[in-house]
């Protein structure tokens, strides 16, 4: 989503290769290792975020939110005002009143197609949808994490011409910067007592999990193999991470349609292992997808038809 031709061949994608898949809803469960499809369709839809009361799941889809319940198993429009072009960067807030999105917002007379990513900007909604609130007046912008106290957000921007991680509060008011590197900076997301933000970056040369204090200071990388590894999710509990990593160095990119594995990093041991594997990469588990007890995690799989 951060490179323009990463850009181009997802449009060309939705268009031509997702009319040729089937997209998964899964559930990963670790007590039992075990995988459970809730929901398919050929319709792409991407990023499960788990409701913070567990009831139900949302993911964006043709430019749109959708509410699935995990009753039912039955999905519904969220409405997001003005907004028709969502992107698969959105989260619940901390008390799950609200919802952070980023969309395309492109000026009317604009010679661009709706799903420009130069124009994402972040907004928040009511958690039942309504007319969105505009957080970030800079873009590109794509929201990734909210602070546990509900007061900030953080995400990744394109200033300057370099993608780069920075934190705003909830308002709105002053973005603060971050990270600072040469090279891709992403998928920025609070550890649950707030004290440290984990993301991904190219500062070494490649894509790696990074992990920093929440004010931007004390930088380390956590992985370093031959996977390229991206989006980490630190649990509930503050134990695991889990990320997508693909069985293929991608540079900077995080296309879809790849071979990935979907990795647990144990944060107490510095251990890692995969837990399982299929065909993914961009809207797999970009943001946060973990159910609030942390026995589980949603994500997308995609199969050919």
């Amino acid at each position: 989503m951060k490179s323009l031709l990463i850009i181009i061949v997802l449009l060309l994608m939705s268009k031509n290769t997702f009319s040729q898949i089937r997209c998964n809803l899964e559930i990963f469960d670790l007590e039992s290792l075990s995988r459970d499809i809730i929901f398919s369709d050929t319709t792409h839809f991407e990023a499960p975020n788990w409701s913070p009361d567990g009831k139900f799941l949302i993911f964006n889809s043709d430019g749109r939110l959708f509410r699935f319940d995990l009753i039912s198993k039955t999905k519904e429009h969220i409405p997001t005002g003005h907004l028709k072009t969502l992107n698969n960067d959105h989260g619940f807030s901390p008390d799950g009143t609200q919802i952070a999105i980023s969309a395309y917002d492109p000026p009317e007379d604009a010679e661009l197609p709706k799903e420009n990513w130069l124009t994402s900007k972040i907004y928040t909604i009511p958690v039942t949808g309504g007319e969105p609130k505009l957080i970030t007046k800079k873009a590109p912008s794509f929201w990734h994490g909210w602070s546990p106290d509900g007061n900030t957000l953080v995400f990744t921007g394109r200033r300057n011409n370099d993608f780069n991680i920075y934190a705003i509060d909830v308002q709105g008011n002053k973005e603060t910067e971050l990270t600072n590197a040469s090279g891709l900076d992403d998928g920025p997301e609070y550890s649950p007592n707030g004290k440290y933000i984990y993301y991904n970056s190219m500062k070494s040369g490649k894509m790696e999990l990074w992990r920093m204090k929440a004010d931007g200071s004390t930088k380390e990388q956590l992985t370093n193999d031959t996977y390229s590894n991206w989006f980490p999710h630190p649990s509930p509990d503050g134990i695991y991470l889990i990320y997508i990593a693909y069985l293929e160095d991608q540079g900077a990119d995080h296309p879809a349609m790849k071979n990935v594995a979907l990795r647990l990093f144990n944060l107490n041991n510095q251990t890692v292992k995969t837990i399982c594997e299929f065909i993914g990469g961009q809207g797999t588990i970009n943001v946060s997808s973990w159910s609030p007890d942390g026995k589980r995690f949603a994500f997308v799989s995609y199969e050919y038809l």
